[in-house]
């Protein structure tokens, strides 16, 4: 698709910053390749096989109210077109994407700026994901949503890429034209802690053998998959450019606490009509004597208690909450201003997905 200046701009300020770091990353792979006893050739193999079947997983909350207050499932449905936190006012990680809010600054550093060039509007900024490598059921980054989109593949070409959370400035940034410092930082964190993207017991060898042979395998109804629970260990992806439901989107991963609600009705009929394929992973609910008071603080436990139903909190429940604080603040005056309570629903979500078992409707 065709990008505008600041778009392209962007894209061409962190593949130029990645080449000029290109050596080191390679000296880097080369290495661990020689530890792990793996040929260049089918080293290659698995980068071509992960850049032409990766897609870039775009986590959201479908019932969150935007500007407008109307929830943003419905907005989906009704404008086709996904858009970045800096329409919407909505973020899952820190809510500041406004000129010269945190988010602002961080894009200026993450992109040289491109985004605060003279006549840039804020409809062009980067939408912000995670790159899927991994297929977890829940997504690679469900910290930032309850559901979530499959992008098709050929979009990861107009993202560019950040190991890890681009808020805390990775040293290790990329595109697929340029994505050896990602390969080398995913590599390193493999070898060093056998470990990474949410996937325990991992190696250099085993993860090459998953994407030579297992990362093109066709999607699968996620239902009964196990779900990883991966809060912080994903590689970010900043998608530049328009986002069509229509054109850019295959598949939408939903949380089953939606099916039979006003919301997940909504997402339904915007897949049937954008011709997006819809699933559902294992969901979470947890019971309320289960909240930890050592996991995102002791309030957690209160906080459920007063949302739940039947004596459990679910990803409809916790969304239910935010509607009501938007509609009726005052009510919501004993846990402090909307958004110290806002925050602390946001983390009763990330409690939810580390502690949470499988949804069971009741």
């Amino acid at each position: 698709m065709k990008l505008t200046q600041a778009q392209q701009l962007a894209i061409e300020y962190v593949e130029h910053y990645a080449a000029k770091h290109k050596n080191d990353a390679q000296a880097t792979i080369q290495h661990l390749l020689r530890m792990a006893n793996i040929t260049d050739d089918v080293f290659q193999q698995a980068v071509f096989k992960l850049k032409e079947h990766a897609r870039i997983a775009l986590h959201f909350h479908p019932d969150r109210p935007n500007s407008s207050m109307i929830n943003i499932a419905e907005a989906l449905y009704q404008e086709g077109i996904y858009k970045s936190q800096f329409e919407t006012l909505l973020s899952n990680g820190s809510v500041s994407a406004y000129p010269g809010g945190l988010r602002d600054q961080w894009e200026e550093q993450l992109f040289g700026g491109a985004y605060q060039t003279k006549g840039t509007t804020l409809k062009e900024r980067a939408k912000y994901g995670a790159l899927n490598i991994m297929n977890h059921a829940d997504g690679p980054a469900p910290r930032f949503g309850s559901c979530y989109f499959l992008l098709k593949p050929e979009v990861s070409k107009r993202a560019t890429f950040t190991y890890l959370d681009s808020h805390q400035n990775p040293k290790e940034k990329g595109t697929f034209g340029e994505f050896d410092m990602i390969l080398a930082a995913l590599l390193e964190e493999v070898f060093t802690r056998d470990y990474a993207l949410g996937e325990p017991n991992l190696m250099v060898s085993s993860l090459i053998r998953y994407l030579v042979h297992k990362i093109e395998v066709p999607f699968k109804d996620p239902t009964e998959k196990q779900v990883y629970r991966n809060l912080n260990h994903y590689i970010e992806a900043q998608v530049h450019g328009d986002l069509s439901l229509k054109e850019d989107i295959d598949f939408l991963v939903a949380d089953p606490s939606f099916i039979g609600t006003e919301v997940g009705d909504t997402l339904s009929n915007l897949c049937t009509k954008y011709g997006i394929k819809l699933y559902y992973h294992s969901g979470f609910q947890l019971s309320i004597d289960q909240v930890p008071s050592d996991f995102r603080g002791p309030e957690m436990a209160a906080l459920a208690k007063r949302i739940a139903k039947n004596q459990v909190i679910n990803a409809h429940l916790i969304g239910e909450a935010v509607m009501d604080l938007m509609r009726n603040p005052g009510t919501w005056t004993d846990r402090g201003t909307p958004s110290e309570v806002l925050q602390e629903l946001k983390l009763l979500w990330h409690v939810l997905v580390k502690y949470g078992e499988a949804f069971v409707k009741k």
